[in-house]
Formats: structure tokens, C-alpha cells, sequence
């Protein structure tokens, strides 16, 4: 098959966590033979200079500037519902993105189009010219923002109450001319339900690399790991509660514990917090030593939306997980037998109980690498995707 994909960001670099997923699709759908074309926004300045380490997986590559969108141009669109899904490049966001397209299809011939991202994307249904298409907005937008407001104090003064609302109403309308809507957790699928009833909605999650992420033959320490961007705001909300709420009582039960808090960009609060005990690395070259040696992963996420994919990589290389409902969204753990999954009054103990407790901590390093041997690696998820390539409907 030939395939255009359509991304709202290009596919590197891999610490982004949107952009693994079209990463490693194309390198599954490349190795069963398909032929690949590009068109991705790009909003890093350094973007254009790291085409290098994808470029080879894609018969084209065309990446093209992220356009600016305004509060104005969006409730433009919820008052005028002809404007929704523009007719022509001039009343697009991106009539850069539109032409491009429109190039692609003049010259080739798609067995399927497939579209990644949301607002950033949807508009160009019009543009694909009657042909089905997928679309994957990796999470529900709106359950991100409706998470944050649920957190706060005060929902009804929260800065982001007009955006929630915006982002219903798009989600409401912005996936009904595609012919699957992909998530990658329920959580997601079932908030783009309750917007939409009639939305054909599929899940199909993220994967891992099963042979980069892999268990490793060496001794944990009494170190318990964190990952994440901390450009992403609930990364960074997560690591926050980690060192300053749970860490010390951790510590009260277990002394010689430590804290690794690891990845790119820590802002100056959490550079702050670094000590002898509590490690703040900013983006290391690879995660993987870490995850290796650590007695568990500790994730406290209660905020975000969409699946984790630095918990898919913790169980993927036998670290034992210690992680929120919410970390694990998406991810089919039972709690006891491949992690713990504990609410903020529990997540002490079962943290002190893996660091205390070396066949039990043995137990879940087996059973969650098992996990996602059996249903989390990229070949599992690119057939899935292949499946529906295949059966999409053939344009009159």
C-alpha cells in the first residue's frame, strides 16, 4: 500500500511523546513493505535540522511551519458552522498544509490517508477529496482540560474554563467526516463518546520497543525514578507531589531511599529540589540505565490525559511500577500483579512495600515486562492499524 500521513508534528525527537507514535508506525509499516509520505507541521526551530534520523523511512518528507490559530478564529468556526471544515486553502488555518496535500494527491495514488493530531489537522477533510481517511487525536483534549479543572480549587475561575468549553465544542464535531476516530486509551474514547454518541471510535494504544526496553541483568538500587517532559505541565505538577509530599515520608520508613527525577527540561522549582537525595538530571542521552536500576517507577500523575508512554517503557524493562488510575490509563494492569496502582493515600506504602520487599518487587518486574511482551509491543499496534488501511471503504 501507499500511504500519506498527515501529522501535526514530525516524527523526532523521541523524548516528545506525540511523536513516537508516527516514529515507530512508519518503521513497523515500512518493514511489511508499504510506501510512506510525510506532511508534518513543525513549531521547534530546530526541527527542519532533525529530519536526518527519520528521513529514510518515508518515500517524502515536506515539513511545513505550524500556522497560528487564534480564540477569535476558533469561535469563528463554533458561530459559523460552514466554516467549519474549510472548502478551499484560502479559508484553511494552513493553506500551506492544504496545497501540499493537494500536491500529494495529484501525484500519487493513496491506498490510505491517515491524519495525527486534532485541531491541528482536522480541517483538511474537505481537502482530501472525498477520499476515507483515519484520524488519531491521540487523546480527548477536552478530558485533558476538564482533569485540570476537576483539580483545582476553584473550577470556575480556572484561566482554562473557556478553552474547556471550546474544546468540547470541537470535539463535539472536528472527527465526523473521517471514517475511524483512533485514541489511545478508553478514558479518551469514552469522552469523545459522551460528545459525540455517533462518533465511529476505535482504541488502539501506543506501543513500546520491546528490544530497546528490555530487563537488563543488573542489581536495583533503592532509588525510585520518575521520568517525564517537564515541558508538559502535568509532568512537572507529578514530580512536584513526588519529591516534596511523598518522597520524605518514604524516607521516614526506608533512609537509604533515593529520588531520580529524570527528563527534559526541569523548570527552576524542581532544579531546586535537587540533594544528596533527590536527583534532578534534565534530559539524559537514554532513560534506559535508569529504568534498569531503579527499585520502581513512581508515577503521580493527577493530571493529563491520553496513555504514558514513559509507564509502557518502566514495565517494558521490568521496573516495578508504583503509579495512579490515571498513569495507567490505557494500559491493562491489574493492581497486585503487574503494579500497584495507588491513590494519594496509598502510594507511600506501596512504594515502601517494593523497597522492602525483593521477590514481590521480582514478581512485578516478570509480570510486567510480560504485560507488554503480550500486548504492548509496535508490531502489535501497527497490525492493528494495517487492518484498517485495509478495510477502508473505496471512494466512489
Amino acid at each position: 500500500m501507499r500511504i500519506l500521513l498527515i501529522s501535526r508534528c514530525p516524527p523526532w525527537p523521541l523524548y516528545l511523546g506525540d511523536r513516537l507514535i508516527v516514529y515507530h508506525l512508519a518503521e513497523e509499516l515500512e518493514a511489511r513493505h508499504h510506501e510512506i509520505d510525510l506532511l508534518a507541521f513543525y513549531d521547534r526551530p530546530d526541527d527542519p535540522d532533525q529530519q536526518q534520523h527519520y528521513d529514510h523511512r518515508f518515500a517524502s518528507v515536506h515539513l511545513i511551519p505550524e500556522s497560528r490559530r487564534t480564540q477569535f478564529s476558533y469561535l469563528q468556526r463554533l458561530l459559523l458552522p460552514a466554516a467549519r471544515f474549510p472548502r478551499s486553502a484560502a479559508h484553511s488555518w494552513s493553506p500551506e498544509m492544504w496545497q501540499a496535500i493537494q500536491q500529494q494527491l495529484d501525484t500519487h495514488h493513496y491506498d490510505a490517508i491517515h491524519l495525527f493530531g486534532g485541531v491541528h489537522v482536522y480541517e483538511f477533510a474537505r481537502a482530501l477529496r472525498g477520499q476515507p481517511a483515519l484520524i488519531t487525536p491521540y487523546e480527548s483534549y477536552s478530558l485533558y482540560l476538564r482533569r485540570a479543572l476537576e483539580a483545582s480549587p476553584a473550577p470556575a475561575l480556572h484561566p482554562r474554563r473557556l478553552a474547556h468549553t471550546i474544546a468540547r465544542r470541537f470535539e463535539s464535531f472536528m472527527f465526523t467526516p473521517y471514517h475511524r476516530t483512533i485514541v489511545v486509551s478508553e478514558k479518551d474514547r469514552d469522552e469523545l463518546l459522551a460528545l459525540n454518541p455517533e462518533l465511529p471510535v476505535e482504541v488502539i494504544p501506543n506501543g513500546v520497543d520491546i528490544y530497546e526496553f528490555r530487563p537488563r541483568p543488573i542489581t536495583r538500587v533503592p532509588a525510585l525514578l520518575f521520568v517525564g517532559n517537564y515541558e508538559y505541565a502535568p509532568n512537572v505538577d507529578a514530580a512536584l507531589r513526588l519529591a516534596t509530599r511523598i518522597f520524605p515520608q518514604i524516607r521516614q520508613q526506608v533512609p537509604q531511599a533515593r529520588l531520580w527525577l529524570v527528563g527534559n527540561a526541569p523548570p527552576p522549582e524542581l532544579q531546586a529540589l535537587a540533594s544528596p537525595d533527590i536527583r534532578v538530571t534534565g534530559r539524559v542521552p537514554d532513560v534506559r540505565p535508569y529504568l534498569a536500576r531503579a527499585s520502581a517507577f513512581v508515577s503521580p500523575l493527577y493530571l493529563g490525559a491520553g496513555i504514558k508512554n514513559k509507564v509502557l517503557e518502566a514495565l517494558a524493562m521490568g521496573c516495578p511500577l508504583v503509579a495512579t488510575p490515571l498513569s495507567v490509563d490505557g494500559i491493562a494492569v491489574q493492581d497486585g500483579q503487574h503494579a500497584l496502582v495507588a491513590d494519594a493515600a496509598s502510594m507511600v506504602p506501596a512504594a515502601v512495600r517494593i523497597l522492602q520487599d525483593p521477590d514481590f518487587r521480582q514478581r512485578l518486574s516478570v509480570n510486567g515486562r510480560q504485560l507488554i511482551e503480550s500486548s504492548y509491543s509496535w508490531d502489535s499496534v501497527a497490525r492493528r492499524y494495517e487492518d484498517l488501511y485495509r478495510n477502508l471503504p473505496i471512494p466512489s
